[in-house]
């Protein structure tokens, strides 16, 4: 690995660190992404609807950006890459893991005596 590669990945990991260590208040929302509109009915299912359009996003920048990557890019870094799939990757297993609590709402609901 060259060491301007190795500097850019350095730059990006301590970029992360700063965001995780600033006051909450001060964050940004990092799970929006540009053409992804909010819900024009709102409440739980138009943010539902959100989320799944933000991990399909996720999930097709990281295609493009590994697509690039192996097609031989100058401008996409191995570590672009990377953190480009760990991104969408965390975002599935965070749907999944909302379904499956979804999931064992209804059944709790759905098994309660009357």
């Amino acid at each position: 690995m060259s060491v301007p590669a190795i500097q850019t990945a350095l730059q990006q990991m301590q970029t992360m660190k700063a965001e995780v260590a600033a006051p909450a208040a001060a964050k940004v929302n990092l799970n929006v992404q540009p053409g992804v509109e909010k819900a024009q009915n709102g409440g739980f299912a138009g943010e539902l609807k959100n989320s799944i359009e933000r991990i399909n996003s996720l999930q097709q920048s990281s295609a493009a950006t590994t697509k690039a990557f192996q097609l031989g890019d100058p401008n996409v870094s191995l570590n672009q890459v990377m953190v480009d799939k760990q991104k969408a990757g965390l975002a599935f297993d965070m749907g999944v893991q909302v379904r499956n609590k979804l999931v064992s709402a209804y059944k709790d609901i759905m098994n309660m005596q009357v």
